[in-house]
């Protein structure tokens, strides 16, 4: 299976937070599914780091890579068709990091890992 995380799920996994739930957490850990990381994640996380909404320990590039390696992640890269579905998307949902995530999936055809009830407005699968 693939699944796309959203920004918190990867957070949360990678950081051990318990507010990941268990079939989120045991959905990313299994060695069977593909995770997906949206570069959306990473630019949001980047973008509250520089306006000092989150830190990290350690340098932003260090453990983006590090993480999406030692994971066995994958980047999602943001094509037009991602983009396209923008366009037409209900607002349901204000981000727009969120709402490319959400696009991303759709286009995909794949589940969101979020705790987000707000997707579930969308035409995707909200895997928490």
């Amino acid at each position: 299976m693939i699944v796309l995380l959203d920004t918190h799920a990867f957070l949360w996994f990678v950081l051990g937070d318990p507010r990941l739930s268990e079939l989120a957490r045991e959905t990313i850990a299994e060695p069977e599914n593909d995770i997906v990381i949206s570069p959306a994640s990473y630019w949001e996380i980047a973008i509250k780091i520089s306006i000092g909404k989150y830190s990290l320990e350690v340098p932003f590039q260090e453990f983006f890579e590090e993480q999406i390696v030692s994971n066995r992640f994958r980047i999602l890269p943001i094509e037009p068709k991602h983009v396209a579905p923008l366009t037409s998307l209900p607002f349901h949902h204000r981000d727009p990091f969120d709402r490319l995530i959400v696009a991303q999936a759709i286009v995909e055809q794949i589940s969101v890992v979020s705790n987000d009830s707000v997707l579930d407005h969308y035409d995707v699968d909200r895997l928490w």
